[in-house]
Formats: structure tokens, C-alpha cells, sequence
């Protein structure tokens, strides 16, 4: 098995390429150890020291590492697990495990702006992000903000700011006249 990596935009989060699909739909965010316990393959991950977060997409795994340490020391041994994990057979998920949905779900009057939102989200900003190894997905919609969840490469990324402000702000204001601001939102 050979796994490619990539850098990202954030240089305390790395991407990792398997060769073969991770997750079938949908994304998942790991932000602890804690967090990983209902996934086989996260857990393996989180076992190597400094490891702080990990983010599965389609086709790739994006870890985050504590800021002191270098890639040049922890990297093999996350290849290493990554493969282990890949060859022991054992699922990604564990059975039963249920996929939460990609944006939060809106009630109320504004819901055909934040139909609007989602499609936006989805066709033209989150398969870009998915490039550097995160996801962006939709949080709320109120008095003309929009609140943004950042996972893996995206979440303390330093340009994520300028991501919002200069890219999906502007983007989402062409669109949409109801949008005046986008805001990040930790979950």
C-alpha cells in the first residue's frame, strides 16, 4: 500500500491519501481521543503522541498535530498506522456508528435563502476546501450572518479568516443579497 500526503494551507494539519475511499459519504471530525472511540482507524491515529485532531473525507485523512512538534518526527508513524489500520481489515466506522449530517438543519422563515446557502456550500465552496483537506459546513443563518463550522485543515488554519472574508463572504453576498457577514462558529 503506498499513501501519498500532501500539505495543506495550515501547517499544523497534513493530508493523507490512502489510494481508496475513507468514508462512503459525508465527512467526520475528531477533535480528541475521546471523540474517536466509535472509529478503528481515528484511534490508531490519535495513539501516536502529539496527534490533536483528524478528519476523514471521501478519498483522504487530514491530521493535526500539536505546533511544537515537527512532521518530520510524528509522519512515519502515522503512515504506519494508517497502513496498519488499512491491512488489518477492520472498518473505518464502527458498526452503527451514525454519519451526522453535513450543515445543521434550518427552521424557520429564512429557509429558502439558507436552501440557497447550503447549494452554494456544496457546489462551489466545500469541494475546494476538500482539496487542502477540510470541510466547511453550515451552521446558521440569522439577521443576515452566516455561521460557518470549520473542520480539519480548515479549523485553525491561519488563513482561514481571509477564507471566509475574501472568498465565501464575497461569494455568498454575489448570490445571496440577504447575506451580510459570515462568522466561523466552534462546535
Amino acid at each position: 500500500m503506498f499513501i501519498q500526503t500532501e500539505s495543506t494551507p495550515n501547517p499544523a494539519t497534513l493530508k493523507f491519501l490512502p489510494g481508496q475511499t475513507v468514508l462512503d459519504a459525508g465527512t467526520a471530525d475528531f477533535a480528541s481521543r475521546d471523540a474517536a472511540q466509535h472509529s478503528p482507524l481515528a484511534t490508531r491515529i490519535f495513539a501516536v503522541e502529539g496527534v490533536t485532531g483528524v478528519f476523514f473525507g471521501h478519498d483522504f485523512v487530514t491530521v493535526t498535530k500539536e505546533e511544537t512538534l515537527e512532521w518530520d518526527h510524528i509522519k512515519p508513524a502515522i503512515l504506519g498506522a494508517v497502513m496498519e489500520h488499512y491491512q488489518s481489515g477492520q472498518p473505518v466506522m464502527a458498526s452503527g456508528t451514525a454519519q451526522t449530517p453535513a450543515h445543521a438543519e434550518h427552521t424557520g422563515e429564512d429557509g429558502e435563502i439558507v436552501d440557497q446557502i447550503k447549494d452554494l456550500l456544496d457546489s462551489r465552496v466545500r469541494p475546494a476546501v476538500a482539496q487542502d483537506g477540510g470541510d466547511i459546513t453550515f451552521h446558521g443563518f440569522e439577521r443576515g450572518i452566516v455561521y460557518l463550522h470549520m473542520q480539519g485543515a480548515c479549523a485553525g488554519c491561519p488563513s482561514s479568516t481571509l477564507t471566509l472574508k475574501m472568498g465565501i463572504e464575497n461569494l455568498l453576498r454575489h448570490y445571496i443579497p440577504e447575506v451580510t457577514e459570515v462568522r466561523p462558529v466552534a462546535v
